[in-house]
């Protein structure tokens, strides 16, 4: 049997909700409930370049929407996503 190492969970440093706020840009509004100022503004920023100019329906948008998520994952930040819709409808119904 193989060893398994087990990664200890460290709770996060910040939480993020990425909004939708319609077709007009800009597209996005990003919050946060708790978190270093310093480290949530950056990554704010970070979230900016990548969904600037980017409404959900865009191709584009998948791609950097999971660049956003690795992101948050590498630093450790919750991140929540409200496009303003349920997502798991909308898969559903592309198929």
């Amino acid at each position: 049997m193989p060893d398994v190492i087990e990664e200890e969970r460290t709770p996060p440093v910040g939480h993020v909700r990425v909004v939708y706020l319609g077709p007009t840009s800009p597209h996005w509004e990003i919050r946060s409930d708790f978190g270093d100022t310093a480290l949530i503004d950056s990554f704010r920023d970070r979230i900016n370049a990548r969904l600037l100019l980017l409404p959900p329906h865009d191709p584009q948008f998948r791609r950097n929407r999971e660049r956003v998520n690795r992101d948050a994952e590498r630093e450790n930040v919750l991140l929540e996503w409200d496009l303003g819709y349920d997502e798991e409808e909308d898969e559903g119904s592309s198929r």
